[in-house]
Parts: C-alpha cells; sequence; structure tokens
C-alpha cells in the first residue's frame, strides 16, 4: 500500500516526486491481481461491503479443484486400468502367461487403490459427489470385466459370474431403493466379501496349474457362497430399514395431527 499521491502534498517531496514519475513495478510481494480491489474499494466507497470482483468465481474455481484430490486421482486410476486390464486378458488369445501375469498386475493395482481411496476420502474430509459416484462404478467395473473376461475364455462357469455380477447389481440398486428410509452400512462380511472375491478373480487372472489351480477353486468356492449369505443379509437390512422408516413416518404424523 502507498501513501498519499504526489498532487496531495504539493509535490513539494522528492519521494512524492519519485513515486509519481517512476514506472510501477511489481516486486516480489506484489500481486498485480490485488490492484482492481485496492482501487474498487476506493471509489466513493461504494464497494467497501462487497467482496472482491471475481470472489465467487474463485471459489467455484477452488470446488472444482478439490475434485482433483488424492482419492478421486485413485478411482480414475482404477477406471482407466479396466480397458487396460481387458486388453491384456485377451492378448494373444488370452492363454499366453506372461500376458496373464502383466493382466493379474492391472488387477492387482486397482484392487490395491479400491482398499485406500475411500479410506483417504473420509480420514482427510476429501469426500466429493464424483467420488460417490465413480468409486462404486469403478469397483463393478474391474471385477465385472474380470469376471466376463474369466467366462468368455472358458476358465470360469458363466454361472459364477452371473451370480456375482448379479448380487453386486441387485444390491446397489436396493439402497439406492431404500435411502429415503437411511444409508445400508458396510458390514464385515461385505468386506470379507469383496477380499475374498478379488483373491479368487486374481487366482484365476494368473495361469495357474496344480495344487495352486485346485486351491483357487475353494477360494472362488467361499467367495461365492459370502456372495450370497451377504446379499441376502443386505436384503434383510433393507426390510427392517424401511419398516423402521415407514413406522418412525407414520408415529410422526400421528403426533402432528395429535
Amino acid at each position: 500500500m502507498t501513501g498519499a499521491p504526489a498532487s496531495a502534498a504539493g509535490g513539494s517531496s522528492p519521494q512524492a516526486k519519485g513515486a509519481a514519475g517512476a514506472s510501477p513495478v511489481v516486486g516480489p510481494a506484489t500481486d498485480v491481481s490485488d490492484a482492481p480491489d485496492v482501487s474498487g474499494a476506493a471509489v466513493d466507497g461504494q464497494d467497501a461491503g462487497r467482496p472482491p470482483r471475481g470472489a465467487k468465481l474463485a471459489a467455484a474455481a477452488v470446488n472444482q479443484a478439490s475434485v482433483w484430490n488424492i482419492a478421486n486421482l485413485l478411482t480414475m486410476l482404477r477406471l482407466i486400468l479396466v480397458p487396460g486390464f481387458v486388453a491384456l486378458m485377451l492378448a494373444d488369445g488370452g492363454y499366453d502367461p506372461a500376458w496373464r501375469a502383466l493382466a493379474w498386475a492391472a488387477f492387482a493395482i486397482a484392487m490395491i487403490t479400491d482398499l485406500f481411496d475411500g479410506h483417504l476420502a473420509r480420514t482427510y474430509d476429501l469426500v466429493t459427489d464424483f467420488g460417490k459416484i465413480a468409486d462404486p462404478i469403478a469397483d463393478k467395473a474391474i471385477m465385472g470385466a474380470a469376471l466376463i473376461c474369466l467366462s468368455s475364455l472358458g476358465d470360469l462357469p458363466w454361472w459364477v459370474t452371473i451370480v456375482i455380477l448379479g448380487r453386486e447389481l441387485g444390491i446397489t440398486l436396493l439402497r439406492f431403493l431404500v435411502i429415503r428410509y437411511g444409508v445400508i452400512p458396510a458390514s464385515r462380511g461385505g468386506k470379507l466379501k469383496t477380499l475374498t472375491q478379488g483373491v479368487a478373480v486374481g487366482m484365476y487372472v494368473l495361469a495357474l496349474t496344480g495344487w495352486l489351480a485346485t486351491l483357487r477353486f475353494w477360494v472362488m468356492a467361499a467367495a461365492v457362497v459370502l456372495t450370497v449369505v451377504t446379499g441376502l443379509d443386505y436384503v434383510r437390512q433393507a426390510i427392517v430399514l424401511r419398516r423402521q422408516g415407514i413406522a418412525e413416518r407414520e408415529a410422526a404424523s400421528r403426533e402432528t395431527e395429535a
């Protein structure tokens, strides 16, 4: 901030003359963007109580930039990995061990990011509308792509793929249907199901033989059982939540009428 203009001091001050005659120089501590705010506030005091020009646009830019946080970037990485995984999985006919190993690496990275993005969003208050929508889509996309590729290659029966994907899509739809009554929290069984599915599918993606191939069969069997059991439990929770919500609304309505 500068002092009074040279004209106000009668022009007798050498410093004033120097300031009046010197060309404006912006130093390291000076921001050119501050100039309109200073001049705007000095005009008859009209803008003294108003926010600086462009403040709303700047706030909107900050809100938009907040979408590009680490949690959302991990979610976007998972979405990008889906087509890459499919290409690696089906490369050279889909049975080359080297390509399958690369596909497994892409799948593993996607599963690992799935473990971290939600935790980071909740811990560091990085939850955004984009993340709420994109995260479940990314989860279903990578798992669905892996299951469909395995079934199309004949490595996994189609009924397993249908059961797992049908359960995931059905529970997602159920959550939206009962959201007016409350949110169905993720259970320990659901988290164990997700982990078991990831391990089982990852073992099928790899070209395993011998006892490892037998082991992956039993891991997948456990994943299918957990998929069905936890799915039925979510249906039960949804029914209970809906009944409680209806009862609470009816009680509130009676109190209002009374």
